[in-house]
């Protein structure tokens, strides 16, 4: 059985990172189609590619964090008081309805708001396309707002209200290498229209690799996203796009982004099945500060075409990322990386495919430094990796 991926900005109420890898793009992506506002793009999965969609949600994925919830987790779910955090977070929170002259539609969608400035951060497929934005506060203002920049290769975007109020309440910022599975977490958002809404949940998963695919009008080509995701459990629907995912505290997380939703073939439901992603907010504040400073965001660029890859080793047969091609000039030329070796963690954490490992490197900064495991002829070496920039971006 498989499941579809659905991005989360809503159709309009009733009423109401690039190639730069090679021969990357030859690899099987987890597809969901990110259209723009207002449209429920859904791809249908491929059975061998999918990296999180088999019942077992382990074909072709980075293993995520599977340890049971500490009793120390189920204890903070069961003393939280969410009537509070809500309280807090709900005037962070805006709902975005978007027009657009093309001849799609509108649509809407959820963001926070993230400084008293005026700015918001949202997903950029919500605002993909839009002529007009209308931002709403939790009590009920709207107000026009522009666009300052999107970064399609992670789908967030940042706004700027026109003529904003100064009682403004920024949202908290927290800290995503804080979480672990099984953390309470609550998302805010404006599902089918229904501003302010607040739903629970847990974290399922943490670096689980999600790939979208962004379509339509501002899509830059329909390039694919690829998120290192936190997983939840916490109910999001479309028109949670951009919205908050704040920890039992009342601090961000992470950016809800998409969710799966299972086939027509699995029974036709099109809403919440419990499986949900996240951006997490580290990713975020890097882009967002990029965006704020010059419009312009630079990603993490290794220089590797990769496909997926099995080697042995310790007499099992393990599951990574295979070198099929090395850039000239690259920072993986450099690092001494050569094609047929098999890339097994990132930083000692495991990659088990090869949108793992995509997902990790995009997670980084350009200028980090990574360490790469790897076997060549069946031997474990590593390599330190300095992170460059993409070329297409200097």
């Amino acid at each position: 059985m498989t499941y579809p991926m659905q991005p989360h900005s809503a159709p309009p109420p009733a009423r109401d990172r690039r190639p730069g890898w090679g021969a990357l793009l030859a690899v099987g992506l987890l597809s969901a189609a990110l259209a723009t506002a207002g449209t429920a793009g859904v791809v249908q999965l491929a059975d061998d590619d999918a990296p999180i969609v088999t019942e077992t949600a382990t074909d072709g994925a980075a293993q995520p964090e599977t340890a049971a919830p500490s009793a120390a987790n189920a204890s903070l779910a069961d003393s939280v008081d969410w009537g509070q955090v809500a309280d807090q977070v709900t005037p962070s929170s805006v709902a975005i309805t978007v027009g657009s002259g093309s001849g799609q539609g509108g649509g809407a969608g959820s963001g926070v708001i993230w400084d008293g400035e005026g700015h918001v951060v949202t997903n950029a497929h919500v605002v993909a396309g839009a002529d007009q934005v209308r931002v709403t506060l939790s009590d009920g203002r709207g107000y026009q707002a522009d666009v300052v920049g999107t970064d399609v290769a992670t789908d967030l975007a940042v706004l700027q209200l026109a003529e904003g109020p100064d009682d403004l309440t920024p949202v908290q910022v927290g800290d995503d290498q804080e979480l672990g599975v099984g953390a309470p977490v609550m998302a805010v958002g404006n599902p089918l229209g229904l501003s302010g809404t607040v739903t629970t949940g847990i974290v399922s998963a943490l670096d689980r690799p999600v790939t979208t695919q962004s379509v339509g009008p501002g899509a830059a080509g329909g390039q694919p996203v690829v998120t290192n995701a936190i997983q939840t459990s916490a109910p999001i629907n479309p028109g949670n796009s951009g919205g908050a995912l704040v920890d039992a505290s009342g601090r961000l997380v992470g950016i809800n982004s998409s969710i799966a939703s299972l086939s027509q073939g699995a029974g036709g439901q099109a809403g919440n099945i419990g499986i949900g992603f996240a951006i997490p907010v580290g990713v975020a504040e890097s882009v967002v500060g990029q965006l704020l400073e010059d419009g312009t965001v630079e990603h993490a660029f290794v220089g590797v075409g990769l496909a997926d890859a099995e080697a042995e080793a310790d007499g099992a047969v393990i599951s990574a990322a295979g070198v099929t091609q090395v850039e000239e000039g690259s920072p993986a030329e450099t690092a001494g990386l050569q094609r047929g070796d098999v890339i097994t963690a990132i930083d000692g954490e495991r990659v088990d495919s090869a949108v793992a490992l995509v997902a990790q490197v995009r997670a980084r900064t350009a200028g980090e430094e990574a360490v790469l495991s790897y076997l060549r002829d069946g031997e474990e070496q590593e390599a330190t990796v300095t992170l460059d920039t993409r070329p297409d971006e200097q």
